[in-house]
């Protein structure tokens, strides 16, 4: 059985992302699927997934069991990259500042705008009719 080193979370909207490090040789699962099979298609997120390990590009004894819930794929992404940021830090305190420079320690804030009484989205307006 492998030793789990740090478990650590990230968040993107109303995305989860558990990550646990094991010993291993850098792979990464997503709810126990690889990259390729959890998004697919989507290079796109798979270079956002990927990105706090390509910044560092000395995590190639570890292993990533991501547990990731809610939201869309793209929150779930984003939410699986801060994971992964926040796991490094701990992993390598010297990393902080690569992290940090690339933005990948800090949670997204933004989220999706509420839907206002009166009007059919958030910011939408039914149509005026003068007559």
């Amino acid at each position: 059985m492998k030793n789990i080193s740090y478990i650590t979370a990230g968040r993107r909207k109303n995305a989860v992302a558990i990550v646990k490090v094991l010993e291993g040789s850098g792979r990464v699962l997503i709810n126990e699927k690889t990259l390729d099979e959890y998004f697919g298609g989507l290079e796109r997120l798979k270079k956002i997934v990927l990105k706090p390990l390509d910044v560092c590009g000395e995590v190639k004894n570890y292993d990533f069991c991501v547990s990731v819930r809610g939201g869309g794929v793209s929150g779930q992404a984003g939410a699986v990259c801060h994971g992964l940021a926040r796991t490094i830090l701990k992993l390598n305190d010297l990393s902080k500042a690569m992290l940090k420079k690339e933005g990948l320690l800090t949670r997204d804030p933004r989220m999706v705008e509420r839907k206002k009484t009166g009007r059919p989205k958030a910011r939408k307006r039914f149509q005026f009719s003068k007559r």
